[in-house]
């Protein structure tokens, strides 16, 4: 399969978003594929960490592509090579990852976009919405919990923001070099006539398989003959071809308006759903004000409310300011307990206190002020953790809890873009809209179903982010664009993962600025999570050596092994050149320049 339409011809005839980096070659009018180097395992890695050393880093200044599929990263690349900015590949990438990547590419979700362009910074929100008939208690259980309807099927869904938010970020920030039509071309190219199924996509779908059985649609797309299809196969989705041809003909109203939104909305009130023809035609995308921060002399531009990302990365870099924590060591037992602690008290705060900021006040100077800052660095034992119940008695501490996709891109003239979009769970709801071809969101689930107690993630949130119609669920995505002190762009950063995405980010902002490692070794070094409730320390497998471990149980953490803490792929400047990182967790990511 070639993609021509773009002026580039990029071979992905052997490409999936698969468990190892395929070879590629991309012919360009500029030149050869970039140039790569060999990995180095850096000292302070365990030595036994299966991540030390990744595939070569690949460098160009001609631009960089990063998302967890290789497909994607490819048209994202084309794009760039033909002479599209960094907002062109974005939505380009987004579009085939909808197609390819359907575990957390989608039409049928929402997501967030933070760019800096020609200098300026910007950030889109285009988020799901509740439905107009959504109440605050519609997932209330008779036993006062949460009922399964805010995860899984029809009811779970919020209304799409992914198709306005893509055609929003090109209509204003576009390079006008390349048509919306254009844009879509490849992603139709993998929809039909299809793309090659690899491992990982098996391996995924049967994970989620017992799920999608639920809703004969989605077994009969993604699990033909009750299976997942088998390795090698071709996977064809005309029905999403026909949708993105509507919506490469006829932009946003394509999707929002005629007979897609009548299809759906068809489906939605068959079998119990709450979107209708309304709720899609009043969908807007939204620009709103980044939230701006300084962190040991680098700027860091990051989504606002209704995500907390940017704004709960804001206060754990604030608190940390006051420690060095390179005096400490990488990953000593100080460094690790006092960006725990930090992270408690900012996802407290974030739980607490913030929702859609066209519903509720969010107190944002309050939190990003140096009062705060103070008063809360005030409670912090350089010795000793504080348990979150102590801290915050009004908490009700939790049981731990249970998809995303984060990519980037910069062009040869700075333009940088993070995008994380997101169905939340993997495969959402679980429901591929009848006829149509696209999974369906289940983010209701992101918002306090019933406040105080935990979501899906774990997370305990508070009456701000109560269900109420047309509202957005407050999120954890955390595309963040870092600028260096000489005011250019250092790095791109974002990742999915629910809400360990902030902690993840941050993790990476940390190593990059507080002990100078290479955008790759941020990315492959070893990650841990803390979010308040529960009162744990989440650590990868095989991540600190057991002496580590030990001495922060004495110093009151509780720990736990999770196999999974995050994607997080991301791009970085080196020696003048940008230098991609792929996320080594996920199998089929893929890091490209032109």
């Amino acid at each position: 399969m070639h993609f021509a339409r773009l002026g580039v011809l990029v071979s992905i005839a052997v490409l999936s978003c698969g468990p190892a980096a395929p070879t590629v070659t991309v012919a360009t009018p500029q030149g050869a594929p970039a140039s790569t180097s060999q990995p180095v395992v850096p000292a302070h890695f365990p030595p036994d960490w299966p991540y030390a050393a990744g595939a070569p880093a690949p460098h160009s200044a001609k631009g960089m592509v990063s998302s967890d599929c290789a497909i994607a990263t490819q048209v994202g690349v084309g794009v760039l090579a033909s002479g599209g900015n960094a907002v062109d590949a974005a939505v380009a990438t987004a579009f085939a990852l909808a197609v390819a990547f359907p575990t957390a590419g989608n039409i049928g979700g929402g997501g967030f976009m933070v760019a800096r362009i020609a200098g300026k910074p910007y950030a889109l929100d285009f988020r799901e919405t509740a439905p107009a008939a959504a109440t605050r208690d519609m997932y209330l259980g008779p036993d006062g919990k949460s009922t399964e309807d805010s995860w899984t099927g029809w009811k779970a869904s919020g209304v799409p923001g992914s198709v306005a938010g893509l055609y929003e970020a090109w209509q204003t920030l576009g390079s006008k070099k390349k048509t919306w039509a254009e844009l879509l071309a490849p992603a139709l190219s993998l929809a039909d006539p299809g793309f090659v199924v690899d491992d990982a996509f098996v391996k995924t779908l049967g994970m989620m398989q017992k799920r999608l059985m639920k809703f004969p649609t989605s077994v009969a797309l993604w699990l033909p003959n009750g299976a997942p299809p088998p390795v090698g196969s071709t996977l064809k989705n005309p029905e999403l071809a026909a949708v993105l041809r509507r919506i490469a003909a006829d932009g946003p109203k394509g999707f929002y308006e005629g007979p897609v939104a009548q299809a759906l909305a068809a489906a939605m009130k068959a079998n119990g759903g709450l979107i209708t023809e309304a709720d899609l035609a009043s969908y807007k995308a939204k620009w709103r004000p980044p939230v701006e921060f300084d962190y040991r002399g680098r700027h860091v531009v990051g989504m606002p409310p209704p995500s907390s990302g940017g704004l709960t990365m804001a206060m754990i870099a604030h608190l940390l300011e006051g420690y060095d924590l390179k005096s400490y060591g990488w990953d000593s037992p100080t460094h690790i307990h006092l960006v725990a602690e930090a992270m408690r008290r900012a996802f407290a705060a974030r739980n607490a206190k913030l929702g859609d900021p066209d519903f509720v006040k969010n107190p944002v100077d309050e939190l990003m002020s140096p009062a705060w800052t103070q008063a809360q660095r005030g409670t912090i034992k350089l010795d000793k953790a504080t348990s979150t119940q102590e801290l915050f008695p009004q908490i009700a501490v939790q049981k731990d809890g249970p998809h995303t996709t984060n990519f980037t891109v910069v062009d040869a003239e700075g333009g940088a873009v993070a995008l994380t979009t997101t169905l939340n769970a993997w495969f959402g709801s679980g429901v591929t809209a009848p006829g149509l071809g696209f999974v369906l969101n289940d983010e209701m689930d992101d918002f306090a179903t019933v406040p105080g107690t935990a979501n899906g993630y774990g997370l305990v949130q508070g009456e701000p982010n109560a269900i109420a119609p047309g509202k957005r669920m407050l999120s954890s995505m955390s595309p963040s664009i870092v600028l260096g002190t000489d005011g250019q762009v250092m790095a791109v950063l974002g990742a999915a993962g629910g809400s360990r995405i902030i902690t993840a980010v941050f993790e990476e902002l940390s190593n990059l600025v507080d002990f100078d490692m290479s955008v790759s070794d941020a990315v492959r070094a070893p990650r841990f999570h803390q979010q308040d409730s529960p009162d744990i320390l989440a650590l990868e497998p095989h991540g600190l050596p057991d002496d580590i471990v030990t001495a922060l149980h004495a110093m009151g953490h509780a720990t736990k092994e999770v196999g999974h803490l995050a994607d997080a792929p991301g791009i970085g400047k080196l020696n003048g050149l940008w230098e991609g990182a792929a996320e080594p967790r996920r199998d089929g990511g893929l890091a490209a320049g032109p």
